[in-house]
């Protein structure tokens, strides 16, 4: 009789990052998207329409967070970056096109508000951006170069083989890689406000 095979924490985590080796040049195109409409949003401003949106978007953001408790804060945080990262993730079944438009958003908000940051408190005011980046960003192009991955299911010769082994894949590396790091990031951010 063949042994059955448990369940092995370890091999999961292995396989994890099996997969987000094979799936790295997707990774380095969420990353790159990022990069380029930070940038761009660094060193062009955005025309008026776009910036009152912005801008707008910030202030939402601060008036939901305001008065919360360290504990209130890394809960939101945690949250809010599950559900970007998963339904990113997720949604690039249509062919990536979520993803690209997340990194788009993602990478020019931030670019903005780092410009904005370094106009009104100088350069060195970027290092306190920066803690909350060390986990957040990384699990985020994990998430979105694995959205584009499993949009290119379309464009492999065994369609819902390749659809199917994406999907599982991503869910996995997900749970047992982007999890843990939204996890980290959430407390970080979260103490690093509340201390602010």
């Amino acid at each position: 009789m063949k042994k059955k095979r448990g369940f092995s924490l370890k091999k999961e985590y292995i396989e994890s990052w099996r997969f987000i080796k094979e799936s790295k040049k997707f990774i380095y195109v969420a990353f790159g998207i990022f990069v380029a409409f930070f940038i761009l949003a660094f060193f062009v401003h955005p025309p008026e329409v776009l910036l009152n949106y912005i801008l707008e978007f910030i202030q939402e953001l601060l008036a939901k967070t305001q008065g919360m408790s360290a504990g209130e804060l890394i809960g939101f945080i945690f949250l809010n970056n599950l559900q970007s990262s998963f339904f990113g993730m997720i949604f690039g079944i249509a062919l990536g096109i979520f993803p690209v438009l997340a990194l788009i958003a993602n990478g020019y908000i931030l670019g903005f508000v780092s410009s904005l940051t370094i106009a009104e408190y100088g350069v060195f005011s970027l290092w306190r951006l920066l803690p909350h980046g060390i986990f957040e960003l990384p699990a985020i192009f994990i998430s979105l170069g694995l959205g584009l991955k499993l949009g290119s299911f379309v464009f492999q010769k065994k369609k819902q083989e390749s659809f199917r082994s994406f999907l599982l894949n991503s869910l996995r590396v997900f749970l047992f890689v982007v999890i843990p790091l939204l996890i980290i990031a959430g407390i970080v951010e979260g103490i690093l406000i509340a201390l602010l």
